[in-house]
C-alpha cells in the first residue's frame, strides 16, 4: 500500500495509529450489531467470547483520555485539564440527546408513512409515546434512554468523574486502581447504578461499574509511555487460553453450567449492565495479547491516510453518524419483514458510508486547517502609490 501524506494541520505525524484502527473496528462491530436480523452480526467477536465491541469502545476510549489529558493534568494545568473535560462531557451529553431525538424522530417516521404503529413500542420508546410530560423528562435527564442509545449517557457520566480519576494517578496510581476496583465490586454487589426514570430499573450500561475498564485503560496506558508492557509468556497462554474457552462457551451455549460456586453474581456471571468479571477479564485478555504480540500490533500500525484510522479518529462524529444509520437499519428491516439479506446489503452500504463520511470529515478538517493558515487577505496592508 501507498503511503499518502495526512492532510496538513489536521493530526501529527508522529501520531500512533494503533487505537485509531481498533477503535474503528470496535465502531465497525457497534453499527453491525446494532442492526439485529442481518448476516454480518454473526461474525462480529460478541459470537465468540463473553465481551463485545463495547467493552473494546470503553478500554480504548480510556486509553485515549490518558493520551489526551493524562500529561497536561500532571503538569500543572489542572483548572484548565478539568474545564476541558467537563465541556467533552457536555458534548458528549448533548451528542446523546441529538442521537436519541433523532432515533424518535426516525422511528415515528417509519410508523407514520409505513403505517406501522408497532415502531413507537421498539426500543423502549413506549415510555416517550404514552407518558409523554415523564418520558421527555426522564430522557433529559438520562434516566430514560432508548435501545441502542444509551453508550454516550454511560460515556458522559465516566468523564465527570474524570478529574477525580486525575487527581488520584497524580498521587498515587495503585489507589486509583483499587478505588476504582472498589466501586465496580460494589456497585455489583449491591446492585447501584443510575435509576430508570419513569420506568424501573437501572441504566442498561451502569457507569459505576463500566468507570473500572474505563480506569484500567487509562493508567496501562500511561504506564506503556513509560514502562511498555512487557510480554510475559504464562500470561499470554493464561489469556489465549481464557479466549479459547470463552469461545467455546458462546458456540457451544454452555451457559446452562453453573460455574456460580455461590458467589456474586458480579464474579462469575455474564451481566453486562454490572461488567461482570467474565467478560472484564475477556477483554482484558485481548487487549493484552494485541498489544504484546509484535505481528498483532505492526498490523495495527497503519499510515495515517489508511479509511480505517480516519474512522478511528473521528469516532464521536462517526459513532453518531452509525447510530442514526442502524436506527435507519432497523426501521426499514421491520417494514420489509426482517429480510435477512435486504438487512446485510443495508449494512454493507452501511460500512461504506461510514468510510466514506470519515474521508470527508479529514477533507473539512484539511479545508479548514489550510484556511486558518492563510493570512487573511482582509488585514493585509494595501499598497499606495508614493505621492509626489
Amino acid at each position: 500500500m501507498t503511503q499518502m501524506n495526512a492532510p496538513q494541520g489536521v493530526v501529527p505525524s508522529s501520531r500512533d495509529t494503533r487505537l485509531d484502527v481498533f477503535r474503528a473496528i470496535a465502531l465497525l462491530m457497534i453499527f453491525i450489531n446494532h442492526v439485529p436480523g442481518q448476516y454480518f452480526e454473526y461474525i462480529t467477536h460478541k459470537n465468540f467470547g463473553f465481551s463485545d465491541a463495547a467493552e473494546a469502545f470503553v478500554l480504548i476510549s480510556g486509553m485515549s483520555v490518558a493520551l489526551a489529558y493524562g500529561r497536561r493534568y500532571s503538569v500543572g494545568e489542572r483548572l484548565a485539564t478539568t474545564l476541558r473535560i467537563l465541556r467533552r462531557a457536555l458534548t458528549l451529553y448533548t451528542a446523546h440527546i441529538m442521537t436519541s431525538l433523532l432515533t424518535f424522530a426516525i422511528f415515528a417516521g417509519g410508523a407514520l408513512w409505513f403505517a406501522q404503529p408497532d415502531l413507537l413500542s421498539k426500543i423502549n420508546l413506549g415510555a416517550v409515546v404514552d407518558h409523554t410530560e415523564q418520558g421527555l423528562v426522564g430522557l433529559v435527564l438520562l434516566g430514560h434512554q432508548f435501545g441502542y442509545n444509551n453508550i454516550l449517557s454511560m460515556y458522559a457520566a465516566v468523564f465527570l468523574m474524570l478529574p477525580g480519576f486525575l487527581w488520584l494517578y497524580a498521587r498515587w496510581a495503585r489507589v486509583l486502581l483499587a478505588v476504582s476496583g472498589m466501586i465496580w465490586l460494589c456497585a455489583g454487589l449491591w446492585k447501584i447504578a443510575p435509576s430508570n426514570f419513569p420506568d424501573e430499573g437501572f441504566w442498561f450500561l451502569n457507569p459505576l461499574s463500566w468507570q473500572f475498564l474505563f480506569v484500567i485503560g487509562f493508567v496501562a496506558m500511561l504506564k506503556a509511555k513509560h514502562q511498555g508492557i512487557a510480554f510475559n509468556p504464562i500470561l499470554a497462554v493464561a489469556a489465549g487460553l481464557y479466549l479459547f474457552i470463552s469461545m467455546l462457551w458462546v458456540v457451544f451455549s454452555w451457559w446452562y453450567i453453573d460455574i456460580s460456586f455461590g458467589l456474586p453474581t458480579v464474579l462469575t456471571g455474564f451481566n453486562k449492565t454490572f461488567l461482570s468479571m467474565t467478560r472484564l477479564l475477556h477483554v482484558l485478555c485481548a487487549a493484552y495479547l494485541l498489544a504484546t504480540i509484535p505481528a498483532l500490533s505492526r498490523w495495527a500500525a497503519l499510515p495515517l491516510s489508511n479509511p480505517l484510522v480516519a474512522i478511528g479518529r473521528h469516532s464521536l462524529a462517526i459513532f453518531i453518524f452509525g447510530t442514526i444509520l442502524a436506527m435507519i437499519g432497523q426501521v426499514m428491516l421491520f417494514v420489509t419483514g426482517k429480510d435477512p439479506i435486504i438487512g446485510t446489503l443495508y449494512v454493507l452500504v452501511g460500512i461504506a458510508a461510514h468510510f466514506a463520511y470519515a474521508r470527508y470529515l479529514d477533507w473539512q478538517a484539511a479545508v479548514s486547517a489550510n484556511s486558518l493558515s492563510r493570512p487573511d487577505m482582509a488585514t493585509l496592508p494595501i499598497s499606495r502609490k508614493p505621492k509626489h
